[in-house]
C-alpha cells in the first residue's frame, strides 16, 4: 500500500503520568542499540507480519523498536485508534530523506538509514547489518529512572559532523490487542507492539558531554521510553537507547 510524500510538521506533544522501568543497561559504543521504526496501520492488510517481526525484535537487548502508526489508510473502512498525524509526517519525511517515490505500508526504517517492509527475518538482518556497517561508534544515551520519578538522559563526549543532532524522546505502550471489525482486516484481532503514543524533540546536541531531565508527568504507568540521537532533519541515528515497563506479554 502506499501514498504520496508530503510537507513535513513538527512533531511535538505532551505525555502524562509514570511507568515502573528497568534501568537500561550500560553498554559500549560499539554494540548498539539499533533502532528500528515500523510505520503501520491497522487498515493495511499486509501490515500483521511486520507487526509480528516487531513483536519478537522488541525482546532483544541492542534493538530499540517502535511502532508508528500512520492515518492515510483510516478511509478504507477502519479508522486505527493509534494514528496520528504526527506519525504519518514523520514517515514522509523519511520518505522525503531516504529520496522514496512514496511512502507505503508496512515500512521498516532501520536506524534512519535504510527501509523495507520488515515482513521477512532475512531482510531485517540486512538492514541491521547496513546500521551496523555505516555506524560502528554510537552515541548510546544512558537512561536512569527511579521507580515513578523523573527519567535522566546523560550523553558522553561524542565527535560527529553536522548540524546539532536531536534528542528525541518516544514514550509507547508495549502492546495493544484489537478487535477489527471493519476494513482489509475484518474480523482480526490486532497485535501491535511498542505502539508510540507521544514523541518529542527535547533538546538540540552538538557532541558535548551532556544530561537532560524529563519530568515524572511525561509518563504513564506501564508505558516503555526510548531515547533517540539523532541526525538533524530525520537523519542517520548516531545512538539510543530504552526503558522497558516491567510487564509480560
Amino acid at each position: 500500500m502506499s501514498a504520496f510524500t508530503a510537507s513535513r510538521r513538527a512533531v511535538l506533544a505532551g505525555a502524562a503520568a509514570t511507568a515502573l522501568v528497568r534501568p537500561a543497561a550500560a553498554r559500549g559504543r560499539e554494540d548498539g542499540p539499533w533502532a528500528i521504526e515500523l510505520f503501520t496501520s491497522q487498515g493495511c492488510s499486509s501490515c500483521p507480519a511486520a507487526d509480528a517481526q516487531l513483536g519478537i525484535l522488541r525482546t532483544r537487548p541492542d534493538i530499540v523498536a517502535l511502532s508508528f502508526h500512520v492515518d492515510y489508510w483510516d478511509y478504507i473502512g477502519w479508522k486505527d485508534p493509534f494514528a496520528t498525524r504526527e506519525m504519518t509526517d514523520r514517515q514522509r519525511t523519511y520518505a522525503r530523506v531516504l529520496r522514496q517515490r512514496y511512502v507505503y505500508t508496512p515500512e521498516m526504517v532501520v536506524d534512519g538509514i535504510t527501509h523495507e517492509p520488515g515482513t521477512s527475518r532475512d531482510s531485517i538482518e540486512e538492514m541491521l547489518e547496513a546500521a551496523r556497517h555505516q555506524s560502528p561508534q554510537r552515541a548510546t544515551p544512558q537512561l536512569t529512572r527511579v521507580m515513578d520519578g523523573p527519567l535522566t538522559i546523560k550523553l558522553a563526549p561524542f565527535t560527529f559532523e553536522g548540524d546539532p543532532a536531536e534528542i528525541i524522546l518516544a514514550v509507547y505502550d508495549p502492546r495493544h490487542a484489537t478487535p477489527v471489525p471493519r476494513g482489509e482486516n475484518t474480523g482480526r484481532t490486532l497485535d501491535n507492539f511498542n505502539v508510540v503514543r507521544r514523541l518529542e524533540t527535547i533538546a538540540k546536541w552538538k557532541g558535548t558531554a551532556a544530561s537532560w531531565t524529563v519530568p515524572a508527568d511525561r509518563f504513564k504507568a506501564g508505558q516503555g521510553i526510548a531515547v533517540l540521537v539523532q541526525h538533524a532533519d530525520q537523519g542517520a541515528m548516531l545512538g539510543c537507547n530504552k526503558l522497558e515497563p516491567n510487564v509480560t506479554g
